[in-house]
């Protein structure tokens, strides 16, 4: 069964946000990545590169808080209000196809569900009422 996350976006501040939270609840980051460290064909500027492209926190067994910087350069503003997703984490491949196709019908996908250079299937889309999500596979799951 497909586990669903909180995933946060922000107007550069993630890295700030993220200390605050740990702060709070605890625990060590499994996965800080920055857009200066994922495979582009254009040169980004050094502000943006240096944002958090993904970083996460886990809360609990279940739960794992999730969020990014929006980056300019590929066209994402952050949006205050507007500046969240649900993220659902699939058991397996046709579980996030299934998720990911049927969530979408009436939508606009933004990301269309495809291998990643960080080895898992991933695509994003806000649903017909008007709802952000990513759906994401694994291919190699950690126990």
């Amino acid at each position: 069964m497909a586990s669903i996350n909180p995933y946060l976006t922000f107007a550069g501040n993630c890295e700030e946000a993220f200390a605050f939270y740990k702060s709070v609840f605890g625990g060590d980051f499994p996965y800080v990545g920055r857009f200066k460290d994922m495979p582009s064909e254009n040169p980004l500027p050094e502000a943006e590169g240096n944002k958090i492209m993904h970083i996460s926190l886990p809360i609990s067994k279940e739960t794992t808080l999730m969020g990014s910087d929006s980056s300019e350069a590929f066209g994402q503003a952050t949006v205050m209000g507007n500046n969240f997703s649900i993220s659902i984490n699939a058991e397996n491949e046709d579980e996030a196809k299934r998720l990911f196709d049927g969530l979408s019908e009436g939508g606009k996908v933004t990301m269309p569900l495809n291998k990643t250079f960080w080895g898992a299937l991933f695509g994003m889309f806000t649903d017909k009422f008007g709802i952000q999500w990513m759906v994401n596979y694994d291919y190699e799951q950690k126990h």
